[in-house]
């Protein structure tokens, strides 16, 4: 994977050579192979290389093809190569030596701007073309790689991150107030209602599935074809289910194993991780390397407080599965002295916005730092796991049932769910009627609140932003379903969704030297597992049925058919910070006395809320929304304050 950056300009003016200094220089921070730079008298490409896979090794890239004068510069790994072989009539001999951004102008040749809808992978490139004097662009259908850019005066510039832009004169570090009106106001974890938007005005990035082409001084982006849904396989047994997402997923993983340097993976004591896992071992099974895996553990002297159906130290499970595949060279991280509150600066540099994922910051930024001193090249995860491979929720699957008055299912389903984990039947059914009739649910209780918001009234008042939530396909909490089969179509439909997760994956791997990988997320695991009757899905009191299947043999039973308890990671958040209780409590009173904060966040909520907090509060306080409104609102003050140069 790679930087890449460039300047095209539409009216054609000279690139500035001071322009690409200071557009190119400002990536010298980051570790990296090799630096190439392509230029004409109007256009520059730029690539930071960083080399993961073993074609990417001494490529040529920026790329040019002087017989048809395009010139490609990409930030990408290709998945399916050999189908794209096929397409493109690539001998298997030549296959194995090209490289992936190679591939890309050849598809860019034969399909033209419809060519990302031929491409499985992690990617975003920009092609010039000299003849006709024209960009174009795309980011993958999930937004894995980030890709930002600037269009004023018939000049475009783009930047797979954000600060590079800014070094260029022209343009300025302004806030876009509708950004940070959305930011603060939405309390769920979407941070934006529109997927171009950025915090700063002018800068905007290209959203998942979409294209990008500027030609004759105008600039159109629009969302490419990549089908996510599918009809129904209609294959004729439940051995048919298993062998097909068995095989599918397979392929995903051998794809994202691809490099000449070492292999990681995050492994957590769930299902989705340890299946990566399992699965990456029996594709690594010849090959003799070993596989690092990287478990966030609680610190010392932790004491589990959470409730009986939850774990806060996943150790045991995690300690199973090490134990059952082999060639696994396990780390237990605890990171002793970090917590959410002293991984802000850090986490501001690298995210360059506002962020609200603050829970695992330290430990994600952490798992990437060591595995950089393993010498780490791919870092498997199993995260977009929940919507794709152990897709299966049982208490809105048996509303469904509800609503199809399918009784007697229902019935013998639930008795069995109930014994599997351990919780009973009353209690199950008040929570399925619940998902079953929503509407009368909501009827009977008028009083619900709305979620706490951050924004300051005044600031809410002058940038409508309630306005614009409330004609958006979400709402304050980030989501307008109480369903899970509508929460996924939502999932793979809006890409405002999908962009936190590429953004920051791709700066803490350009920081790291290193790609996370996450074969869960692969489209060709997305559009099968899309495709899945229900019951294929949940079964016989078995949530998340079919992967429990596939991975019989391949991770052990005691992960395999754990449906009792789940983990709750951070769950020593608090204890964490007590050391630095003190100093949260000075930040936050200084915050309330400026005037920028005054300005832009909620003070009175913020301030209600910290007269409860002067002493460190119990352990769950963690997970609170009191809590997360200081820690955002806190996050949000240093940003503002180091845009200010303070």
């Amino acid at each position: 994977m790679s930087a890449i950056y460039g300047i095209f300009h539409s009216d054609k003016k000279s690139v500035s050579p001071e322009h690409i200094d200071q557009l190119a220089g400002a990536y010298n921070s980051i570790p990296v192979d090799n630096v190439q730079i392509w230029r004409s008298n109007n256009a520059f490409l730029g690539c930071h290389q960083q080399w993961i896979t073993p074609e990417s090794v001494g490529e040529q890239n920026p790329l040019y093809d002087s017989k048809q004068e395009l010139t490609v510069t990409a930030d990408a790994i290709i998945d399916n190569r050999e189908d794209l072989a096929s397409l493109l009539g690539i001998g298997s001999k030549a296959l194995k030596t090209m490289t992936d951004t190679e591939i890309i102008l050849l598809a860019y040749k034969k399909w033209g701007d419809s060519c990302p809808s031929y491409l499985v992978g992690d990617f975003s490139f920009f092609i010039f073309d000299q003849k006709e004097q024209s960009l174009f662009g795309a980011r993958d259908f999930s937004g894995t790689r980030s890709v930002y850019y600037n269009f004023q005066d018939g000049a475009f510039s783009f930047s797979t991150t954000i600060k590079p832009l800014l070094n260029l004169p022209y343009i300025r570090a302004k806030i876009n107030e509708k950004w940070l009106s959305e930011y603060l106001a939405i309390f769920g974890m979407i941070e934006t209602i529109e997927a171009n938007s950025t915090i700063y005005e002018g800068i905007f990035q290209l959203p998942p599935s979409h294209s990008i082409i500027v030609s004759k001084g105008k600039l159109t982006v629009k969302q490419y074809t990549s089908n996510v849904f599918c009809s129904s396989k209609g294959l004729k047994s439940d051995s048919e289910y298993e062998e097909g997402l068995r095989d599918v997923f397979q392929k995903a993983v051998n794809s994202r194993v691809r490099t000449h340097r070492g292999i990681g993976s995050h492994l957590s004591g769930g299902l989705d991780s340890s299946s990566v896992l399992g699965f990456a071992a029996r594709a690594l099974s010849e090959s003799g390397k070993d596989i690092h895996t990287y478990s966030y553990v609680p610190i010392k002297n932790y004491r589990d407080w959470t409730p009986r159906n939850r774990i806060g130290d996943e150790s045991s499970f995690i300690a199973k599965t090490v134990n059952y595949i082999s060639g696994v060279e396990a780390n237990y991280l605890s990171f002793q002295e970090s917590n959410s509150y002293n991984e802000i600066d850090n986490f501001l540099d690298i995210y360059e916005m506002p962020y609200k994922f603050f829970e695992n910051s330290y430990w994600v930024r952490g798992i990437y730092e060591k595995a950089q001193t393993d010498g780490v090249g791919v870092l498997l995860k199993g995260a977009r796991g929940n919507w794709t491979v152990s897709w299966g929720p049982a208490l809105d699957y048996y509303a469904l049932l509800v609503n199809r008055l399918r009784l007697k299912k229902l019935v013998n389903e639930v008795n069995l769910y109930s014994e599997n984990i351990g919780i009973g039947r009353k209690q199950l059914y008040k929570i399925i009627m619940k998902k079953a009739w929503p509407k009368v649910h909501n009827a009977l209780r008028p009083d619900q609140t709305s979620p706490p918001t951050l924004i300051n009234e005044e600031f809410a008042d002058r940038s409508k932003v309630f306005q614009r939530i409330d004609d958006s396909p979400i709402n304050l909490n980030g989501t307008k379903t109480q369903s899970f089969y509508q929460a996924r179509k939502d999932h793979f439909h809006y890409p405002i969704i999908w962009n936190t997760t590429g953004t920051i994956g791709t700066k803490l791997s350009l920081k790291y030297k290193l790609q996370d990988r996450d074969p869960t997320n692969d489209l060709r695991v997305v559009q099968y597992c899309n495709s899945l009757p229900e019951k294929q899905c949940v079964r016989d009191g078995v949530d998340r049925s079919l992967i429990r299947r596939i991975t019989k043999g391949v991770i052990p039973d005691e992960v395999r058919l754990n449906q009792k308890v789940r983990g709750i990671q951070g769950s020593d958040g608090i204890a964490r910070m007590a050391s630095e209780w003190g100093n949260f409590n000075l930040e936050l009173e200084q915050l309330v006395n400026d005037p920028i904060s005054n300005e832009y966040l909620n003070v009175g909520l913020m301030k209600s809320i910290m007269t409860k907090n002067k002493e460190v509060p119990k352990p769950s306080y963690f997970f609170y929304g009191e809590f997360k409104i200081l820690m955002r609102g806190i996050i949000s003050y240093r940003f503002l304050k180091q845009l200010e140069g303070r």
